[in-house]
C-alpha cells in the first residue's frame, strides 16, 4: 500500500501540522513516510505547503504531476496551484478559506471564484469535496482549529487509505497537546462528521 498527499494553504493556516500528525501516525505504525514541506514568505499568508509519501521504503520527496491520491487545499486561490497534482479519479478536498492579498484587496488584481476552481479540477479528472468554513464549529464559545477539522474531514469525506485510521489519529493528537485534548478532539470529530461533499455540480453553475 503506498498513498501519496499534496497539501497547500497559506501560512497560519497549521498546514504543516496536518502533514506532521499524519507523518507522526505513520511512524507509529512502521509505515515508510517522506515529509517534504515547503514554506514561501515567512509572514502570516505565505504560500505553504506539504507533501507526504506513504509507504514506499526508496522515494524521491516530490508527487509528480497526476499523481497525489489525495490533494487538499486550505485556501481557495492556493487551490490552483495544486490541481496538477491530483491524479485523475482521486480526491481532492477544498477547504473554502479565502485569503485576499493585498492587490485583490486594492484592485489591481482578481482573486478565483469557486466555480472556476471548481471546473478546473473536474478537468484535472480529480473527485472535488468541498467544505465551507462556515461549517467550522466553536467549542466553548470559540471557533476551532481549522486544520484539526479539516483533517478530521479527510478520514470522514475522502477514500483515501492511509493505513491506519482516524482513532489513531484521535489518539496522536491527545498526547502531542493534553491541555488541549478535549478541544481538539472535538475539532477532529466535527470534521469527520462535517458535510464535505462532491460538489461539483453545486458550484458549477
Amino acid at each position: 500500500m503506498s498513498c501519496d498527499i499534496y497539501i497547500v494553504g497559506v501560512g497560519g493556516q497549521g498546514v504543516l501540522t496536518i502533514a506532521e500528525i499524519i507523518s507522526s501516525v505513520a511512524f507509529k505504525k512502521g509505515i515508510p513516510c517522506n515529509f517534504y514541506p515547503t514554506k514561501g514568505m515567512a509572514q502570516r499568508g505565505g504560500f505553504v505547503k506539504a507533501q507526504l509519501r506513504l509507504g514506499r521504503k526508496t522515494v524521491g520527496p516530490n508527487i509528480p504531476q497526476q499523481e497525489a491520491d489525495l490533494v487538499v487545499s486550505m485556501e481557495l486561490s492556493e487551490s490552483l496551484k495544486a490541481i496538477r497534482y491530483v491524479k485523475p479519479g482521486a480526491d481532492f478536498l477544498l477547504y473554502g478559506s479565502k485569503w485576499e492579498p493585498t492587490a485583490v484587496m486594492l484592485g489591481k488584481a482578481s482573486y478565483p471564484a469557486l466555480a472556476q476552481v471548481g471546473k478546473e479540477v473536474k478537468a484535472a479528472g480529480g473527485k472535488l469535496h468541498y467544505l465551507s468554513p462556515e461549517l467550522l464549529p466553536e467549542f466553548q464559545g470559540k471557533q476551532v482549529r481549522d486544520n484539526l477539522f479539516v483533517l478530521g474531514a479527510i478520514f470522514g469525506s475522502t477514500g483515501v487509505a492511509m493505513g491506519f485510521t482516524a482513532e489513531e489519529v484521535l489518539e496522536d493528537i491527545t498526547h502531542r497537546w493534553p491541555k488541549a485534548a478535549e478541544q481538539n478532539l472535538f475539532a477532529l470529530r466535527a470534521g469527520m462528521n462535517a458535510a464535505a461533499k462532491e460538489a461539483v455540480d453545486d458550484i458549477l453553475v
